[in-house]
C-alpha cells in the first residue's frame, strides 16, 4: 500500500503547489463553550466551493481558566459524524494527542473511519500540552515526548505492517496469532504536528509529513528548508508535504492591510492573495484557516474566500 493511491493525500499535496482547508469549530473563540449548531451546514459549504480539507482538534476537557476550548465533542465520534454528511472532502486530526490515547485503539479508530468512508482521512498525531487533559487522564505530562514516541512506533507499525509482532508495556500482539482489524484501504497518512518533544530529524524520517503552526514568512521558510534537507537525507525523492494553520480576521475591506493577531492577521482579501502565494513559494503544500478571531460571520469569510481566493489555490484532480 502506498501514499500514491491515497485520493485525499493527493487531491490536497501536490509539490510547490498549496491548497486550503478550514479548522473546526468553525465561529469565534469566546469564554463560552462553542456552539456548534451550524457544523454540518458550514461543512458541506466548504465542500461545495472545492475546499480540500476540514480539520478537527482532540481536546478531552473544559480547561475553566481559558478561552481555548477546542472542540465540544470527541474527535473521533464528530469526524464520524461530519464524513457521514459530507461527500468527499478530506477529514484531518489535528491532532490525535497519543499520550493520552492507547495506540492499538487509535489504529483500530482509525483504519475503521478509512473503511467506512475510503480515502478521506488524514492523521495528524502530536504529543500534546493541555495541562487539565492529562491531569484528567492521570498522565505525566513531562514524560509525553518519550509516551509519544511508543504509541507512534506501535501505531505506525499496526497500520504498516501486515501481522507485526510487538512486545512492550503497552500489549502484547503476536502476528502469528493476531491482527488488527480491520486493515486500511490503502496507507492511511501520518503526520507529525508541531515537535512533539522530538527531534526534527526524527520527525523528517518517520512522519508522512509535517503539520505546524504559523510563523513569519522568514522563519516558516527557514524551517521548511530544513525540514526537506533532513527528509532528503533520509529518504531521498519521498514527497512529504508540509501543513500550517493560520489564524484570520478577513476585513469587509479587501483593501485593508494586515495587522497582526494571534498566530495571524487582520486583513483584507487583496492582500491575503498576496499572502497565500508567499507561503506556497516557501513551500506550504496546506494551510489551514482558523476563524477563532473572526469578527464577521464565518459564513462570509467561506464566501468571500471561495469565491475570490479558492480558484488560486484548488484542490488538486486525482
Amino acid at each position: 500500500m502506498s501514499l500514491h493511491q491515497h485520493r485525499a493525500f493527493n487531491r490536497m499535496y501536490q509539490k510547490d503547489k498549496m491548497t486550503l482547508g478550514f479548522l473546526t469549530p468553525f465561529e469565534p473563540m469566546t469564554d463560552q463553550l462553542p456552539q456548534m449548531e451550524n457544523t454540518v451546514e458550514l461543512a458541506r459549504e466548504i465542500e461545495d466551493f472545492g475546499f480540500s480539507a476540514i480539520w478537527l482538534r482532540d481536546v478531552t476537557m473544559q480547561d475553566l481558566k481559558s478561552n481555548d476550548h477546542g472542540q465540544l465533542y470527541d474527535l473521533w465520534i464528530y469526524l464520524t459524524y461530519l464524513a457521514a454528511r459530507t461527500k468527499h472532502i478530506a477529514l484531518g486530526t489535528s491532532s490525535v494527542v497519543l499520550p493520552l490515547r492507547h495506540p492499538v485503539r487509535v489504529a483500530k479508530e482509525a483504519t475503521s473511519i478509512d473503511r467506512l468512508f475510503p480515502n478521506r482521512l488524514i492523521m495528524g498525531v502530536a504529543s500534546g500540552d493541555r495541562k487539565k487533559d492529562f491531569e484528567a487522564l492521570g498522565v505525566e505530562r513531562e514524560g509525553r515526548g518519550d509516551i509519544f514516541k511508543q504509541h507512534f512506533d506501535v501505531l505506525n507499525r499496526l497500520l504498516k505492517e501486515e501481522k507485526p509482532t510487538i512486545d512492550s508495556d503497552l500489549g502484547v500482539i503476536n502476528g502469528n496469532e493476531m491482527k488488527l482489524m480491520p486493515t486500511p484501504v490503502t496507507t492511511i497518512p501520518t503526520m507529525v504536528t508541531g515537535f512533539s518533544q522530538q527531534s526534527l530529524e526524527w520527525s523528517a524520517e518517520h512522519g508522512d509529513g509535517w503539520i505546524q503552526y504559523p510563523r513569519s514568512i522568514h522563519e516558516q521558510s527557514s524551517l521548511i528548508q530544513h525540514y526537506r534537507e533532513l527528509v532528503n537525507m533520509k529518504q531521498p525523492g519521498v514527497f512529504k508535504p508540509f501543513t500550517q494553520t493560520l489564524y484570520i480576521d478577513l476585513s469587509e475591506n479587501p483593501d485593508e492591510p494586515p495587522t497582526e493577531i494571534p498566530l495571524g492577521y487582520r486583513l483584507g482579501r487583496n492582500y491575503l492573495l498576496e499572502l497565500l502565494y508567499k507561503f506556497q513559494s516557501i513551500g506550504v503544500n496546506h494551510l489551514v484557516f482558523v476563524p477563532y478571531f473572526a469578527k464577521r460571520p464565518v459564513e462570509e469569510l467561506v464566501q468571500e474566500i471561495g469565491e475570490e481566493i479558492l480558484s488560486h489555490f484548488p484542490t488538486h484532480n486525482f
